[in-house]
């Protein structure tokens, strides 16, 4: 075995990007202003609109204004974190209810499972909040599949396209980076990683250009 952990993307590398764009955006656009009026006294919705007052550097902005800018923000897809925890939140509430389940290849899936069979630490990494991220497996299109993985990263720990941020994940995993394979399906996130020296390999599932990283268009066919 030449990895200790493996730690992949979401969007384009175990799931469709339509997911997110066509299901998971739309139906965050639809619900966010009524969520936010309804929940803003909430202590883990207040500490988000807090933080979205920090961002715009408007301490007195209201919640209207609050909502608008986050309805900006998800219109620009920025990665901007409270935006992201709050879509979390909102996802949450739909994954209960049914509305959606989370869409992943069949071959993430099996792989995943044979993998963590093999004794191999799995992580994700992600622009959407970690909560959003365990939603995803917990309520994925194979039923639960939280148990398999060991840890979740996104835009806390750091912007995908940054060195520190995957030096900041090394540390916390303490392993050395050779030790260490990412998976993603987006070249200037893989540069930084492999700058490091962790092993990469880029996913292309759908049209998107080829770097100079070692390919799959499927979990079956990535060597670990």
């Amino acid at each position: 075995m030449k990895y200790s952990a493996i730690i992949t993307d979401i969007e384009g590398t175990t799931s469709r990007i339509s997911f997110v764009t066509e299901v998971l955006f739309p139906y965050a656009r639809q619900h966010l202003p009524a969520f936010v009026r309804r929940q803003y006294q909430q202590p883990e919705v207040a500490q988000e609109l807090a933080a979205v007052r920090q961002q715009l550097q408007q301490p007195e902005a209201d919640i209207e204004q609050c909502i608008s800018a986050l309805l900006s923000w998800l219109d620009a897809d920025q990665k901007i974190t409270p935006l992201k925890s709050l879509q979390g939140m909102i996802w949450r509430a739909g994954y209960e209810q049914g509305h959606f389940t989370g869409h992943l290849y069949p071959d993430v899936v099996a792989q995943l499972q044979a993998w963590h069979a093999q004794g191999i630490k799995l992580y994700i990494y992600s622009s959407g909040s970690v909560a959003a991220q365990q939603l995803l497996f917990q309520y994925s299109d194979a039923g639960d599949l939280t148990p398999l993985l060991s840890g979740y990263f996104d835009t806390r720990i750091g912007a995908k396209r940054e060195l520190s941020s995957y030096a900041a994940i090394l540390q916390q995993l303490q392993l050395p980076p050779n030790q260490v394979l990412f998976l993603s399906d987006v070249v200037a996130e893989l540069d930084p990683a492999r700058e490091l020296g962790m092993a990469t390999v880029q996913l292309i599932r759908e049209q998107q250009a080829a770097g100079d990283h070692a390919i799959a268009h499927d979990f079956y066919q990535i060597e670990v």
